[in-house]
């Protein structure tokens, strides 16, 4: 989940002797009941551009599909045109929410045959997108409920370096201008990069999921949260962190623990039909003061965070950079580590159902995940949980 990723030469040499090697997340792909109003909501509450779109205009006659870009995120949203489009069987099952976290790799074929190797389960073989500009190899390995990790390789024109810089996202996409964009250009929100990818599974599960990121992916355990780290008086999870073999790539995973009322993981399994799948992806900033009140100003609904949080913060933090009386107004959960500290605030829910949201983070020196705000976010959480009738 970098900021810039180019071609070294110790890449270069990597890429003959690992297949996996992942280079960088290429782009998550949400299945949402209509892909043009999805877009505009990106796009007016979290500043994403509406780049590029793939449609019945540009010759699609099976979906519609809007790339959002921000920063070195891209988020591609998809809707079938025919009832029975796979993508439009997701979203009746478990509403609008992510379908796919696709990787970057050199060779989309062989890090394919790797991961097969390894015990992976095919979701698609590889094939190929190609016009006179280049090519783009897609391969597709399943991984917890109905979620797919696709991997990708692009040449030609397509190549990862200059989708960033604004060329075509692969064949079949054409650029579009949105008025939307002009708006975002003028006020930005800051968002960077894809920080990390949080999954929740079913209870009994996370080592399971863990072991499958080990062995097929070649993932290592980067950090470990269990229920005497992330509780209250009424709920409990665990939580493993999984990274890519650069960091670059992070991917946690929940599972509920026992407690005497439901947990969130428990909810969003109860409204996601009982299967596994992503609850929430982490957008990195540089200033999270400066993104998070932007975001407030376009009406993104944030958790509340409790008043008596900040009055015991700061002993257990310290100084910070940051101007504490705008992170108070501002709602923004803070923590230290050894290593620094970070910034962070959750959104309520994207959709009506309670499952996938967003969070803002920014790391000031920190590489952990806030383990001191666990409570303060579960107690929150469970207030949303109570006015909506789950806890």
């Amino acid at each position: 989940m970098s900021q810039g990723t180019s071609m070294s030469a110790s890449q270069s040499s990597k890429q003959s002797t690992d297949p996996l090697h992942l280079i960088d997340v290429d782009h998550v792909r949400f299945n949402v009941g209509n892909a043009k109003q999805a877009a505009y909501f990106y796009a007016s509450c979290f500043g994403f551009d509406i780049s590029q779109v793939s449609d019945l205009t540009t010759g699609n006659r099976e979906q519609a599909r809007y790339l959002l870009t921000q920063g070195n995120i891209r988020i591609v949203l998809t809707t079938g045109l025919c009832p029975n489009d796979d993508c439009q069987q997701h979203v009746n099952r478990f509403g609008d929410g992510v379908k796919d976290i696709a990787f970057s790799v050199f060779d989309a074929e062989k890090a394919y045959e790797q991961a097969r190797s390894n015990g992976g389960e095919s979701a698609y073989e590889p094939y190929e997108i190609s016009d006179e500009q280049g090519r783009v190899v897609m391969a597709g390995i399943k991984t917890y409920g109905d979620v797919v990790h696709s991997l990708v390789s692009r040449h030609g024109d397509y190549e990862l370096p200059n989708v960033k810089r604004g060329g075509l996202f692969m064949p079949g996409f054409k650029d579009r201008h949105f008025a939307i964009n002009d708006y975002n250009a003028k006020n930005p929100c800051g968002l960077k990069f894809l920080d990390h990818c949080v999954g929740n599974v079913e209870e009994g599960k996370m080592n399971h999921w863990v072991n499958w990121y080990e062995q097929v992916m070649g993932f290592g355990l980067f950090k470990h949260f269990d229920d005497k780290d992330i509780s209250t008086e009424h709920s409990a999870l665990m939580s493993k962190v999984m990274a890519s073999g650069n960091h670059l790539i992070k991917m946690p995973i929940n599972e509920p623990a026992e407690g005497n009322k439901k947990s969130q993981i428990e909810e969003y399994l109860d409204w996601h039909d009982g299967c596994p799948g992503v609850q929430h992806l982490a957008f990195r900033t540089d200033d999270e003061i400066s993104s998070v009140a932007e975001l407030r100003r376009r009406g993104v609904d944030f958790l509340k965070i409790p008043d008596a949080y900040y009055e015991l913060v700061w002993d257990r933090v310290g100084d910070i950079d940051e101007c504490i009386k705008r992170v108070q107004e501002l709602g923004i959960l803070v923590d230290r580590d050894d290593e620094g500290y970070l910034l962070q605030l959750f959104t309520r829910p994207l959709q009506d159902r309670p499952t996938l949201f967003f969070e803002i983070i920014c790391r000031r020196g920190s590489q952990s995940f806030g383990k001191g705000n666990f409570k303060a976010l579960f107690e929150a959480l469970e207030l949303e949980q109570e006015r909506r009738g789950n806890l």
